[in-house]
């Protein structure tokens, strides 16, 4: 899966309000050439949620295992869940630059998160899924906020 081919199917989820910074909307340097995925039907960055998902295509201070140095890698990361993050990551630790394997976040493991590098054949299927949960998990948040905002 290309960059992309996964923002076209983040974008067809519904709701979905893409960030993808760049050197003139001063946002910081080292975003340039990320995306970030949030449940915003609304088209407002939400102020007080992280995104569902990340794309990042560089490493970032105090995260270099993925080794996202190398030509053409990038990483997608996806807020999947404490249930998600348990079934995907049961095969335990592995080597964080392999491509196309889910693996735990390099840094936010403890909050759900998880990781691929250069998604392709082997995750594909297991990618769509989990962002299709991910941004499930988003709406309803978002919702819930919502309604407590009503009168």
């Amino acid at each position: 899966m290309s960059i992309e081919e996964i923002i076209g199917f983040v974008r067809g989820l519904g709701g979905v309000l893409v960030l993808e910074p760049g050197p003139d909307d001063g946002s910081p340097e080292i975003a340039w050439g990320d995306a970030f995925f949030y449940y915003a039907p609304d088209g407002a960055v939400p102020t007080t949620t992280q995104p569902f998902a990340t794309i990042v295509t560089k490493d970032y201070p105090g995260d270099e295992g993925s080794r996202l140095d190398r030509p053409g890698a990038f990483r997608l990361n996806i807020a999947a869940g404490k249930d998600a993050f348990a079934r995907w990551t049961a095969q335990g630790p592995g080597d964080p630059a392999a491509a196309d394997v889910l693996r735990a976040h390099p840094v936010y493991a403890d909050a759900g998160w998880l990781a691929v590098v250069n998604p392709g054949p082997a995750s594909g299927a297991a990618v769509r899924e989990l962002l299709r949960t991910a941004h499930g998990r988003a709406r309803r948040r978002y919702e819930r906020r919502s309604a407590l905002r009503r009168p």
